[in-house]
C-alpha cells in the first residue's frame, strides 16, 4: 500500500530530517521524494510504502498533522488511490 505525503510551509532547518525520522520510526519507507524551495517557502512530496507501517493510515494522518504543528509546517498523508483520483480530471 502506497501513500503520498505533502509538506509545505516556511522554510526552516531540519524539515526533511524531522519528517523522514518520524516516518522511519513508524516503519514507513520513502520510495521517492521531491522537494523545492520557492523563495522562503518549502514544498516536498514523498511517495511512501505503508506495507510495514506500525499504524494505519488514519492514525498516521493525525500524527502528521500534529508533527506539522510542532515544526510549523502543513503535513498531510493520503492513500495513493485517493490522491490519484483527486488529481485526474
Amino acid at each position: 500500500m502506497r501513500a503520498v505525503v505533502t509538506v509545505t510551509g516556511k522554510d526552516n532547518k531540519g524539515i526533511i530530517a524531522k519528517v523522514s525520522g518520524f516516518l522511519a520510526e513508524k516503519k514507513v519507507n520513502i520510495e521517492d521524494i521531491s522537494q523545492t524551495i520557492l523563495q522562503d517557502f518549502f514544498a516536498m512530496i514523498m511517495l511512501v510504502d505503508l506495507s510495514e507501517a506500525t499504524e494505519g493510515i488514519a492514525e498516521l494522518a493525525k500524527e502528521c498533522v500534529e508533527l506539522g504543528k510542532e515544526i510549523g509546517m502543513s503535513i498531510y498523508i493520503q492513500h495513493e488511490d485517493i490522491f490519484n483520483a483527486m488529481h485526474s480530471i
